[in-house]
């Protein structure tokens, strides 16, 4: 196991190396398995949006955006290492995000790298 690199959430029952460096210092790529990804697009919630609203007028972190975005986040890499698990990796390196807008009230946020088998 590789316990300072692992991405290991409670949904998570198989632990997996996931970086964004190309190489895991220390261990041996063996095997390259292709790209693996996740997205998960969600939308605002109107009550969040009158919060934050308020928020913005009198200054402050709008944590009702912060936590749909950390949601959606690991939703996203959920999806990413459960790809990857089926192709038989323990490891993603060279792993990106990206976000874009899905019309006015919605957010893609995307998760990628390369699935591979490391020693």
């Amino acid at each position: 196991m590789l316990p300072d690199l692992c991405y290991n959430k409670k949904m998570m029952e198989t632990t997996l190396a996931i970086v964004t460096t190309s190489e895991i210092t220390g261990r041996v790529i063996k095997k390259q398995l292709g790209i693996v990804r996740g997205s998960s697009v969600r939308a605002r919630w109107f009550g969040a949006d009158i919060v934050a609203y308020l928020r913005n007028i009198f200054g402050g972190e709008l944590t009702e955006y912060t936590t749909l975005l950390d949601s959606t986040r690991d939703k996203a890499m959920f999806k990413m290492s459960e790809e990857a698990l089926s192709l038989g990796a323990n490891a993603i390196v060279n792993v990106r995000f990206t976000t874009s807008q899905i019309g006015r009230n919605a957010a893609e946020i995307l998760v990628y790298g390369t699935a591979v088998m490391i020693e």
